[in-house]
């Protein structure tokens, strides 16, 4: 029985499954999104997400862990560097899934993983719907007295030419 056996095991051994999950955060650290099965992409971001948090604390200790698991050193340097400090005040949540549909081959779930601060379309959007917020009252208008007379002799000469 599984019992509290949660973990998704891909299809792949263990080395092999430790390897495609180190080169695929490596590859998303450096292009900020990829295009993958909802699956794998769903591993990911149990994978990626520690990884950059660690990252938020710029120590020796934490970049020979976060270098444990990336074996790659431009990947390391780009997440200290320049994912760390945009991402520096979010509380978690650092990548978005967007699902894209079945694959023609073998109708495998696809979907876009990317780094949540760098969709600039997303971006775009959230700022443009908080600026558009006004308070308006729900009250009707009311035509003052001097505004109707004024209309009916508009609408009068028109009709008398």
């Amino acid at each position: 029985m599984r019992h509290n056996k949660k973990f998704n095991h891909l299809g792949r051994t263990n080395t092999h499954r430790d390897a495609m999950l180190s080169n695929m955060a490596c590859s998303l650290i450096k292009h900020k999104r990829i295009f993958t099965t909802t699956a794998k992409a769903k591993a990911l971001r149990k994978y990626v997400e520690p990884l950059i948090t660690k990252s938020k604390e710029d120590t020796t200790h934490s970049r020979r862990v976060v270098f444990s698991n990336l074996q790659d050193k431009y990947a390391v340097t780009e997440l200290f560097k320049e994912i760390a400090q945009k991402i520096g005040d979010r509380p978690g949540g650092y990548t978005r899934i967007i699902k894209t549909g079945n694959r023609l081959g073998d109708n495998a779930a696809m979907c876009f993983i990317e780094l949540v601060d760098y969709n600039e379309n997303m971006l775009k959007d959230t700022a443009a719907k908080k600026t558009s917020k006004t308070r308006r009252s729900r009250k009707k208008s009311t035509v003052t007295v001097a505004e109707a007379p004024a209309a009916d002799i508009t609408s009068e000469e028109k009709t008398a030419e």
